[in-house]
């Protein structure tokens, strides 16, 4: 059985009455939905508020899930739903800090690439790509963040992208296409590369 079927099973069981069934849900994917929210709200002290309130806002949902989408695209698209609206009632407010912890390395797929330094030359360089991609994402119009950040960190597909963004997938295309590009734009002085070359 995948994720999606399991997922389906337990909001049929909290659909009905289960309460416990959605605990379930919510200790699978709140980790994830903390990371996701966390690029958008980017306050760590809000973001497990911003989270729980997505939480409780599914749970009310939950009884007109239909399973047309995965639950957790339904769910990712609450979550960013409750950041935007958190985002517009707090005035867009900017982060207290745009440090990046060494930790973070650990949540991303490539981590490895960062993480694999044998010299203080290759430790520096690492730091200032990490440095300039996280600068890059900040910098970035929040539909491209949020679409790139869903692809890249979340691995989410073009499909889930669009059901969780609420727009076609060639729009969901778009976005990732010229998120990345302003990002390679931001690195290129730093590998050396030429604007006509891909790596």
């Amino acid at each position: 059985m995948g994720d999606r079927e399991a997922d389906q099973l337990l909001v049929e069981r909290v659909q009905n009455g289960d309460k416990e069934a959605f605990g379930l849900l919510v200790s699978k994917y709140q980790r994830k939905l903390v990371r996701l929210l966390s690029r958008l709200v980017r306050d760590p002290a809000e973001v497990e508020d911003v989270a729980q309130e997505a939480f409780i806002k599914a749970y009310r949902a939950l009884p007109s899930f239909r399973g047309e989408s995965a639950f957790y695209t339904w769910l990712y698209r609450i979550g960013i739903n409750t950041a935007k609206n958190w985002l517009v009632s707090n005035g867009r407010r900017v982060p207290t800090s745009t440090d990046v912890a060494s930790e973070d390395a650990e949540g991303y797929d490539d981590g490895d690439l960062l993480r694999d330094v044998n010299t203080p030359e290759r430790m520096l360089m690492s730091k200032q790509i990490g440095d300039t991609v996280n600068a890059a994402m900040e910098a970035l119009p929040e539909d491209l963040r949020t679409a790139v950040m869903l692809r890249e960190i979340e691995g989410l597909s073009y499909e889930e992208i669009s059901q969780v963004m609420d727009c076609p997938i060639g729009t969901v295309r778009s976005r990732i296409f010229r998120g990345r590009e302003a990002i390679a734009e931001r690195l290129r002085p730093l590998l050396d590369i030429g604007p006509d070359q891909r790596w």
